[in-house]
């Protein structure tokens, strides 16, 4: 017998509890959620909750591509800051212009004193009979160029390293040894007294002061050169030279590291000689430039980092060069060939001059190379020519 009442069921919650006067209780009236379970009878469970998009509206696309742009930005001005940091202490600081003495006074614009060594540093014996380059103690300048920026448009100025010049008296930094001011060869003032005496030496014989210094060897120069993939040169005629290495057909080609400092030192086939050899460094060294300072190698982690890596350990700069005035630098050779740069060397009067001690060197014309050193140290239109 059941002792439920009729038309029930066992489960008490399918019909719910009324009072006198058929009202329902308020938490059983539609809307109103179960004290118990939490039910609603109007509430389909699973959709419309909290943080879904309501039915009918959009993302909010404009602030998610604001915080995006924000992020994205934050992220590059964090690896720049790294970067320029990183690449700042990679620069070897080694030449104190501080205790040079008798400083030539300073002019306007900014004067750079690029020099190319013969550092055999760091190359293998191997290394140095696939460059040709000997076996050498020491070092030597294969190439002096000062390079002037100001108000009046850049100038690259090579100076022979065989001008016979004056050379202020000095105390040799390892023997203590004092010697009186001589006429020699300006590489001589480089081979004896290092880069302090060469820029001593420059400032004394042109009145210019050399606000930055800045050298590469052998062994920089070529891993500077295949960092960048080499360098694309146009050889107006066949060129080969048993003593730098260069062998290169005429036409326009991509010269690798060892191929690039074979052609900047191959001098045998030029009417002129060193001064043809100094031409072939300028072109060389504003391609150079123009390819290491080129979005496609700014812009490109990848490229710039084994440049930044390969080239600036390498570079002996001064001690108050920081990256932005390398960098300026090198924007300056960059446009060195545009309508407001020249290149040029220092007028000669005599490219054979006959010397007691030194053989044969070169002598700058007194009166030209005067003018032109006036007006680089007033920053003025240079208009005097120089041996081209």
């Amino acid at each position: 017998m059941n002792d439920w009442p009729q038309n029930r069921t066992n489960d008490a919650r399918a019909v719910p509890p009324t009072r006198r006067g058929g009202s329902l209780p308020p938490q059983y009236r539609p809307g109103a959620s179960h004290p118990d379970n939490g039910y609603s009878t109007g509430q389909v469970h699973g959709r419309g909750g909290r943080g879904r998009t309501p039915r009918g509206g959009a993302p909010n696309w404009g602030r998610r591509i604001r915080i995006g742009a924000i992020v994205i930005l934050g992220t590059l001005l964090v690896v720049a800051t790294v970067t320029y940091f990183w690449a700042d202490s990679q620069l070897r600081r080694e030449v104190d212009l501080g205790k040079i003495q008798d400083r030539a006074p300073s002019g306007s614009g900014t004067n750079y004193l690029i020099v190319g060594s013969d550092s055999r540093e760091g190359l293998s014996e191997q290394d140095k009979e696939e460059m040709h380059t000997g076996s050498a103690d020491g070092k030597r300048t294969d190439s002096m160029m000062i390079l002037h920026t100001g108000d009046n448009g850049t100038t690259m100025l090579s100076l022979p390293r065989d001008s016979y010049v004056t050379v202020p008296a000095f105390t040799g930094e390892k023997s203590g040894k004092h010697y009186p001011q001589s006429t020699h060869k300006l590489n001589q003032a480089f081979a004896d007294g290092g880069a302090e005496l060469l820029i001593r030496a420059i400032e004394f014989n042109t009145g210019l002061h050399i606000d930055h210094y800045a050298e590469i060897g052998f062994g920089g120069f070529r891993s500077l050169v295949d960092s960048l993939g080499g360098v694309d040169m146009c050889i107006d005629k066949p060129i080969k030279d048993r003593d730098s290495g260069a062998d290169f057909k005429a036409g326009c080609q991509t010269l690798n590291g060892t191929q690039s400092l074979a052609f900047v030192r191959q001098r045998h086939q030029e009417a002129d000689q060193d001064l043809g050899r100094m031409r072939n460094q300028q072109k060389f060294l504003n391609t150079l430039a123009k390819q290491a300072a080129s979005p496609s190698t700014i812009l490109n982690p990848f490229r710039l980092y084994p440049v930044i890596g390969s080239g600036l350990d390498t570079l002996i700069v001064d001690k108050d060069m920081g990256l932005w005035d390398l960098t300026s630098m090198f924007w300056a050779m960059k446009g060195v060939t545009g309508e407001d740069g020249q290149q040029l060397t220092v007028p000669i009067s005599n490219p054979n001059l006959p010397t007691r001690s030194d053989g044969v060197a070169v002598k700058w014309d007194p009166v030209k190379s005067k003018q032109l050193f006036d007006q680089l140290k007033k920053d003025e239109k240079v208009t005097a020519s120089g041996s081209r």
